[in-house]
């Protein structure tokens, strides 16, 4: 079948590697891995941002009055953390990878560079961005949209623990539907929690498509690439009236 993406950025967040015992569960993060793999080996290019929430939550340390510059810096360097894991259970099952960061730490990563990282992708490699941005007051989300631009991927796969975007929430509301697709600007109207307002803003303003997704189902990132009618898909004008959306952290 031929992918209805060609080149996708994963958006993880820091949950997904999350165990019963551990910060960075080793089984979790192979699952993972598997899923990527599904669809690197057809020769689709993937890029992955990950989120570091499972080892620090900076807002916490904000309310007890650590600077926020601070706070989301150590989050930056939890990303990394996750990188890394996720880097060795992709290579341990033959995948090339290579880790981004966008704070240099040259003994065990690259520093960001667009036509480096494009250059991975055209080569067969997943790349993995670390460290957000870079700077403080910018999510991973924002890092996500912002790395999909650069490299030119066709769409943000946003992995959640819910299969898409609900009329309310469906865990209080039995009676809630999925939607289908939605429209970028009834997402900012309504404040749903897809992806923050500047990460968003961002992919309407270069036509990039967000699909939101569960991730713990086997096989949807494959079904995602290959086009079929997976979560919830964020573009233009769909008509549709927006609701609830899961986890989107």
């Amino acid at each position: 079948m031929t992918p209805s993406y060609r080149r996708i950025l994963l958006k993880l967040s820091g949950e997904a590697f999350l165990g019963r015992d551990s910060a960075v569960d080793f089984a979790a993060t192979g699952v993972m891995a598997d899923e990527i793999a599904e669809v690197a080996r057809t020769g689709v290019s993937v890029a992955v941002v990950v989120g570091g929430g499972n080892i620090w939550r900076g807002k916490a340390h904000e309310a007890g009055g650590m600077d926020r510059s601070t706070a989301d810096y150590m989050g930056m360097l939890a990303t990394v953390i996750n990188a890394l894991a996720l880097q060795d259970a992709l290579e341990r099952i033959g995948i090339p990878s290579r880790v981004q960061t966008a704070i240099q730490m040259q003994q065990i990563a690259e520093p960001y560079i667009r036509r480096r990282a494009i250059r991975h992708l055209e080569k067969g490699r997943v790349v993995i961005f670390g460290a957000g941005t870079g700077n403080p007051y910018f999510t991973t989300d924002t890092t996500a949209a912002l790395r999909a631009v650069e490299i030119g991927a066709d769409a943000i796969l946003k992995a959640t623990k819910v299969d898409g975007i609900y009329t309310a929430d469906p865990k209080k509301d039995p009676s809630a539907t999925r939607f289908t697709q939605l429209d970028y600007l009834e997402v900012l109207q309504r404040g749903l929690e897809v992806m923050d307002n500047t990460a968003l803003t961002l992919c309407m303003d270069n036509g990039l498509p967000i699909v939101v997704f569960d991730m713990n189902v086997p096989g949807n990132i494959r079904r995602v690439v290959e086009g079929e009618s997976i979560g919830t898909l964020v573009t233009t004008a769909s008509g549709a009236n927006p609701g609830f959306v899961g986890n989107a952290t």
